[in-house]
């Protein structure tokens, strides 16, 4: 009895060493598991509000490190991912035109071949892809575009969103001393006007938001005129309101009507304690002196 005993004992304390030992290997494993370094070519997320949607942008942004990048890193002639690392992806969430070609709401890949004098740029519908699985069979977008050299460096490879306006913008690409750049635009009209008529129809009417849209857009401004009465007998107190509806009348040539409903707007102004239409009032009622 005492042998098994004895025989029992080192096999108990074999078996902990064991487990001891899986224990460390683990935790160090689990340890090494858990080091996180910077990404050599960063990620990044831009999102652009653009028409009446928006644009998402995701890219990676390799460093220059004192080499030598277009016509060496990234060859001419040669379909370039435009970035590093997975496939640099845009998604629109409207319909738009790049370089004056229809592309419809969706998520694609961005490719681009660049060149010394021309570049192409590619819309491609892998957007799954790595960077460099590239199809030309699943292009579904090419624009031609003109390089041009900047005064100074960019280290980072950079695309950004320039020039935005209510219907159109610059997507940009930047690195070393080269930008390349491509018109983007969005048809906000319609759609606009289908929500004007639409909503029209409705009790609580938008007349301020629809007057305001005709008279920024250049529209019929007798209706925007009309759309501002209408926005006035909903709150009698509303001096933005008669401030556009002065806007609106200094546009059509009717300058007493113009300053008399810029004044009108400014009493409101001052009672409401608003100093910014206050000052609005002036400047309008003093450029039609």
């Amino acid at each position: 009895m005492s042998f098994i005993t004895f025989v029992q004992k080192p096999s108990y304390m074999f078996n902990k060493l064991i487990l001891f030992s899986c224990f460390c290997c683990t935790v160090l494993i689990a340890d090494a598991q858990t080091i996180k370094t910077p990404q050599p070519s960063p990620t990044q997320t831009l999102k652009q509000d653009f028409g009446i949607s928006s644009i998402d942008l995701i890219y990676s942004r390799p460093g220059m490190k004192g080499r030598k990048i277009f016509g060496d890193l990234v060859p001419y002639g040669k379909v370039w991912r435009t970035g590093a690392n997975s496939a640099t992806r845009i998604k629109f969430s409207d319909d738009v035109t790049i370089g004056g070609q229809l592309l419809k709401a969706g998520e694609y890949a961005i490719y681009t071949v660049p060149g010394e004098k021309e570049w192409e740029f590619i819309i491609n519908k892998g957007s799954a892809n790595w960077g460099t699985e590239y199809k030309q069979e699943d292009d579904i977008v090419r624009v031609k575009a003109t390089p041009v050299k900047l005064d100074q460096t960019v280290e980072s490879f950079t695309m950004q969103f320039a020039n935005v306006k209510s219907n159109s913008t610059d997507l940009q690409l930047m690195w070393d001393k080269t930008l390349v750049s491509v018109p983007i635009a969005t048809d906000i009209d319609k759609k606009i006007m289908a929500q004007i008529d639409a909503t029209m129809n409705k009790d609580n009417r938008p007349y301020f938001q629809a007057a305001m849209y005709y008279l920024e857009s250049g529209k019929d401004l007798n209706q925007a005129l009309t759309w501002f009465d209408k926005a006035i007998e909903q709150n009698q107190n509303a001096y933005w309101v008669y401030h556009q509806k002065a806007n609106a009348l200094a546009k059509l040539g009717k300058k007493s009507e113009a300053k008399s409903t810029a004044q009108k707007s400014m009493d409101l102004a001052k009672t409401a304690n608003n100093a910014d239409y206050v000052k609005l009032n002036e400047k309008l009622i003093a450029s039609l002196n």
